[in-house]
């Protein structure tokens, strides 16, 4: 099996676990915050979606889905256009609030599919690309993809975790 067999494999199990934590909620529990100062399932569906839509779209040296298929427009938050959530603050996530789970999936398939298709054109001498030169030692796209799924793995985790307290706290 090819790495990029891998990371597309990998990739797909983080589009399951997405469309499961999201499955069935309605907009106030996507919303919803165990704490003052806790993150939605909204809030962290959206942010793993933009983090692996700004990392793969910068890899592949494209216009991200969020802006080039209009998404921003159609989630409509109150935030700059390119963030990604990083570093947002209590109020910052409370900004990210979502009419259906829809919203959230469409966007994360989106955004998978631009994945897989620039996966499945990799070859091993891509992976060792040096794709940031900002860290010491600077970033391959392997290691940035390897990243991604681990950004994207706990986020969907924590999501399915606040779903979890909410649904323990509604019954």
């Amino acid at each position: 099996m090819h790495a990029k067999d891998i990371l597309s494999d990998a990739h797909s199990r983080i589009q399951e676990e997405v469309h499961a934590v999201v499955d069935g909620l309605t907009a106030d529990e996507l919303d919803a915050r165990p704490s003052a100062d806790a993150n939605s399932v909204a809030w962290l569906v959206w942010h793993l979606t933009r983090v692996q839509d700004d990392h793969v779209s910068d890899a592949a040296g494209l216009d991200q889905v969020w802006t080039e298929q209009g998404w921003h427009k159609r989630f409509g938050l109150d935030l700059p256009r390119p963030d990604t959530g990083y570093g947002h603050s209590s109020a910052e996530v409370a900004k990210v609030r979502v009419d259906s789970g829809d919203l959230l999936t469409g966007y994360y398939d989106a955004v998978h599919e631009r994945t897989l298709h620039f996966l499945h054109g990799l070859t091993a001498k891509d992976l060792e690309r040096i794709v940031d030169e900002g860290w010491d030692p600077p970033v391959s796209l392997g290691v940035r993809l390897v990243s991604v799924l681990s950004d994207d793995l706990q986020h969907v985790g924590q999501a399915a975790y606040v779903r979890g307290l909410l649904q323990s706290s509604a019954a």
